[in-house]
This record gives structure tokens, C-alpha cells and sequence, in this order.
């Protein structure tokens, strides 16, 4: 037996039957659902809890955050739909219509990432539009993390569905 097949004896490649995918699903949603506009979520619990400066410094990150992220949008932001389109119809082509496994889990990771992107758009357009600021600005923030959380678990969970299902249906030899 040479190498190569060693490696990929000992080192199962596909993607639903490797624990570091699943490690590196965990690790993504994980830290999704922890920063909120690029902004620590703590931040909010702490500006929540003893107001005054936390306050101060909570809304001047989502200012700084809130601001890069809009202008990100406006600059470039048809490039990267049009970008991030392309490449979710790729991966959905070459995972579900050629059936290779590797774009298949590419894809849900992407897609709900995608959808957080434009969460995240969306509710710094909201902030910037309606000054939120104070128990306004953690309510938004909150409502944020929470609908970027329901789309984590929902994301786990057909992601974990399909796995199933592949390593059911496909079988350790590949066929």
C-alpha cells in the first residue's frame, strides 16, 4: 500500500464523515452567534448591566462596525451579491447536481452565512437610519443575535440531517 492511500485510509476525506468538519461547523456558528456586527456580545450584556461607560463604548464600536459594514455595501456591495450568488449556484451545482460531497458541505456552511451577511445589512441599515442608541440599540442587537442563532441551529440541523443521510446512503467505501 502506498502512501497516499494510507493517508486516505487512516484519514477519512469525506466531508460528512470527518470530525473536523463538524468541529469547524460548531466553531463557525458558535462564533457567529457571538459577534454581533463584528461587535463581542458581552459588550451588550455589560452596557445592559452597568450602563454609563460600557454604553458609551458598546455604541461607539456598533458606530464604528455599523459604519464599515454600510460602506462596504454601498461600495461594493453588487460585486459581492453577485460574487456570493455565483458561487452558492456553483457549489449547489457541483454538490446536488454532480453529486460531489465536498461542495455539498461547502454549501451549508455558506448559504446560512450568506443570509447572516445580509442580516447583518439589513440591521445596520436599520441602526444607522433610526439613531438607535441606548436600551434601543441593545434590543436590536439582541433581536439580531437571537435571528442569527434560530438560523444557526436550523442550519446544524439540516446540515446534520444531510450527513446522516450521505454517510447512510454512500457508505464508508464511497459507492
Amino acid at each position: 500500500m502506498d502512501w497516499y492511500a494510507l493517508v486516505f485510509e487512516v484519514i477519512d476525506m469525506r466531508s460528512f464523515s470527518n470530525l473536523w468538519y463538524w468541529i469547524g461547523l460548531a466553531v463557525i456558528w458558535s462564533t457567529t452567534s457571538h459577534w454581533v456586527l463584528g461587535v463581542p456580545f458581552d459588550m451588550v450584556l455589560r452596557a445592559r448591566r452597568q450602563s454609563g461607560q460600557a454604553e458609551v463604548d458598546l455604541e461607539d464600536m456598533v458606530r464604528i462596525n455599523t459604519n464599515r459594514i454600510l460602506h462596504i455595501g454601498h461600495v461594493s456591495g453588487l460585486w459581492l451579491l453577485a460574487f456570493g450568488c455565483a458561487m452558492l449556484t456553483t457549489l449547489v451545482m457541483l454538490g446536488f447536481w454532480y453529486d460531489v460531497e465536498f461542495a455539498q458541505a461547502l454549501f451549508l456552511l455558506a448559504f446560512p452565512l450568506s443570509l447572516i451577511a445580509l442580516l447583518s445589512f439589513r440591521t445596520a441599515t436599520k441602526i444607522k437610519v433610526g439613531g438607535a442608541k441606548g436600551d434601543a440599540l441593545q434590543r436590536t442587537l439582541t433581536r439580531h443575535r437571537i435571528i442569527t442563532q434560530v438560523i444557526g441551529m436550523l442550519s446544524v440541523f439540516v446540515t446534520a440531517m444531510w450527513g446522516m443521510y450521505q454517510n447512510l446512503a454512500v457508505g464508508p467505501l464511497g459507492g
